[in-house]
């Protein structure tokens, strides 16, 4: 097989980051949501260094001269990855310490250090240290008896130099200060001790002023902040368990305690204590990030919540209620009975979502409900109303996934909630993750007497399918479609998939759906290749399709191949594209844009022009290895001919003519964002969806 062209996928996660981090360096941006963004770009870099980095470095210690799927060496990747994301960190602190921190004091929101506190702040935030820290502060001194801790994955913590000697005759020079994760990292100061309208004071500066209070009669000679990020992969072998709830609950408490991965300092510790810590957590001198400022920045999302100032955030937005019921009909399954509904998140509420499943969990009629759940929030309706529907006598059936990444002490704790009301609780299929987003209601209904015919009882299915999960907070965030329907086939198509899920048989043919591990990817190639087809016959062909991220090598492939057909494709790819746009003689007919706004595009649409027919699949999918062949996913179709326009419109249309939220792809893998020429009308996609959505 000959080789595809493939770009890094690391390199391709950085680059998105850079382009969240863009919107954060925008001045036009409201100056809260550029804090934000810079928050989000640390907390993707925090999952980056624990999952992706993380697997990258075993590679280089299996085997550094073993090739990644672009062509790289392993420790040419490693080495590459580590400049960039360096220059990505040194990027984001400089933007925040000489850009969005001198502008957020002028605008009177203000960080109060130690050694600018008043005798009156000064007492307050003594006062505050003693009460609401030394309690929770375990200060461990460096001797043959307290080695060096294994301090937690991502938590804060101070690393003191010393002198003297302790109660016990021992010479001190060393300690370490864990700031325990109940901690808040950034304390507002009482409004009357302020000369500014809204003041904060960083755990940090507590600690840096008042550290000497934890080594009585000692003294501290530095004291400076530091930060370990760790592996944070499971390792559950899912083919020697039993259990797999009790597996994962045996292996949880050590995920915050996995290989370390990165080392952060404050820029101002002296270089001796950094070669320490770098030999006491193994890593090299390219694993160590010396920052300027806070070394957890995530922390500081906490401000724009704390802070009423709307004119520094984006304005506000309400979704609009779409589904309204007509004069006659009482239930959202009169509604569904007449037509099918199309909700588009977050421009659209959520709440039709929820009122269905409320009036299931309530409806005398409704026997049996079944949903799969992959994240839902620590607080979810969703999971309340299962949970009364179990409490009302239904079946409900709930298909947990245990292995979501970073939600799985929740999703555990959710599974025991519903077995105890008395749901079937069930994990899926070991080996594959439940990422389909579907929830199945049984109904009784009565068919009326007509004629001669009498009146007889059946029980009718209704559904919803979705891109997105179950979750009304990430609803309100996250660009995302759902489909209710009462389409029988559907519904006779999703119950196979939960028969696959909570039992076990052969593989069921589906009518309208695809299917990951089974049917998706070849659909998918054969929908790519009937566009290829019909582009060398010299019909019209044309590809759109939009998701997450897009590396699987067969599909590129196929992409490469119908581009080189003749057919036009579009992507519209918010995170990593592996495939090459615009390539002579490969992909001169590929355009890939990324959109970066307000709300995190999460939709996946598929759409293949069909010689007309214009096949339309949404999905919870992205174009990738894990998601095709080693997950449970679901695409289904839209068919209604509005529904299809609207999808299109909203989904596509609004979004390739964004000329100012959108970067353009560039071959070698960078992206340039589109500026609006001087005679153009700025046109961003999501606040036209916004104002269209709302009318």
């Amino acid at each position: 097989m000959a080789k595809i062209a493939l770009l890094n996928r690391e390199i391709g996660v950085l680059e998105f980051n850079a382009r969240v981090l863009a919107q954060a360096e925008n001045p036009k941006t409201p100056l809260l949501e550029r804090l934000r963004f810079v928050c989000i770009v640390s907390s993707n870099m925090d999952e980056f260094f624990e999952i992706r980095m993380s697997g990258l470095k075993e590679q280089l210690r299996d085997n550094p001269q073993n090739q990644t799927p672009d062509g790289l060496s392993v420790i040419k990747a490693y080495d590459l990855v580590t400049q960039r994301a360096h220059a990505l960190v040194s990027r984001m602190y400089q933007l925040l310490q000489d850009d969005i921190l001198p502008k957020m004091n002028k605008e009177g929101i203000r960080f109060y250090l130690a050694d600018q506190w008043s005798p009156g702040q000064k007492k307050w935030a003594q006062e505050f240290f003693n009460t609401e820290l030394v309690p929770l502060l375990t200060p461990i001194a460096l001797d043959p008896a307290h080695p060096f801790p294994k301090v937690i994955n991502k938590s804060l913590n101070f690393f003191v130099s010393l002198s003297g000697q302790d109660a016990f005759g021992r010479e001190a020079s060393l300690a370490v200060v864990q700031a325990p994760r109940s901690l808040p990292r950034v304390v507002p100061m009482p409004s009357h001790l302020c000369d500014a309208p809204h003041g904060f004071v960083l755990l940090s500066s507590f600690m840096q002023a008042f550290v000497p209070q934890l080594f009585p009669g000692m003294a501290v000679t530095g004291c400076h902040q530091f930060r370990v990020t760790r592996n944070s992969d499971l390792f559950v072998d899912e083919d020697d368990i039993t259990d797999l709830r009790s597996a994962l609950q045996g292996e949880l408490p050590t995920r915050h305690l996995g290989d370390a991965v990165r080392l952060e300092v404050t820029d101002t510790m002296p270089e001796g204590l950094i070669k320490y810590l770098r030999q006491m957590n193994h890593l090299n001198e390219a694993d160590c990030y010396r920052v300027n400022g806070p070394v957890n920045l995530v922390r500081l999302v906490q401000i724009p919540d704390l802070v009423d100032r709307p004119d520094l955030k984006f304005p506000k937005h309400s979704p609009t209620k779409s589904v309204t019921p007509k004069p006659g009909q009482h239930s959202i399954f009169d509604i569904l009975d007449e037509k099918d509904v199309l909700l588009h998140h977050p421009y659209e509420a959520f709440d039709p979502v929820l009122e269905m499943l409320k009036e299931a969990a309530r409806d005398p009629d409704v026997l049996a409900i079944k949903q799969t759940v992959y994240r839902t929030g620590d607080q979810s309706q969703v999971m309340d109303a299962l949970m009364e529907a179990a409490r009302n006598g239904k079946e409900v059936t709930v298909v947990v996934e245990l292995l979501a990444r970073f939600d799985e002490q929740t999703n555990i704790s959710w599974a025991a909630k519903l077995e105890k009301v008395g749901a079937h609780v069930v994990y899926g299929v070991v080996g594959h993750k439940c990422h389909a987003k579907m929830l199945l209601i049984v109904r009784r209904e009565v068919v009326p007497a007509q004629g001669r015919r009498k009146s007889k009882v059946l029980l009718k299915r209704y559904a919803h399918l979705g891109t997105g999960n179950y979750h009304p907070r990430t609803a309100r965030l996250y660009s995302d479609f759902g489909l209710m329907t009462a389409n029988q086939e559907i519904c006779e198509d999703m119950h196979h998939v939960f028969m696959q899920l909570t039992g076990t048989g052969s593989r069921t043919e589906l009518k309208q759906l695809w299917q990951s591990p089974f049917t998706m990817h070849s659909e998918l190639i054969a929908h790519i290749r009937a566009e290829a087809r019909a582009a060398k016959a010299g019909r019209k062909a044309r590809i759109m399709a939009k998701m997450n991220a897009l590396l699987e090598p067969t599909i590129i492939a196929e992409l490469y191949k119908a581009s080189a057909a003749g057919v036009k494709i579009d992507l519209i790819i918010r995170g990593v594209c592996a495939l090459q746009p615009g390539v002579p003689g490969l992909s001169e007919n590929i355009k890939v844009r990324s959109i970066i706004g307000k709300f995190l595009e999460h939709h996946r649409i598929y759409y293949f022009y069909a010689d007309g027919a214009e096949t339309l699949y949404l999905s919870s999918a992205d174009w990738m290895d894990r998601n095709l062949f080693r997950r449970v996913e679901v695409a289904f179709p839209v068919s209604d001919k509005k529904l299809k326009a609207r999808v299109i419109r909203e989904g596509f249309m609004m979004l390739l003519k964004d000329n100012t939220t959108a970067w353009i792809m560039q071959a070698e893998g960078s992206y340039k964002q589109l500026q609006a020429r001087s005679s153009s009308k700025p046109f961003i996609g999501q606040l036209e969806l916004v104002k269209l959505l709302s009318d």
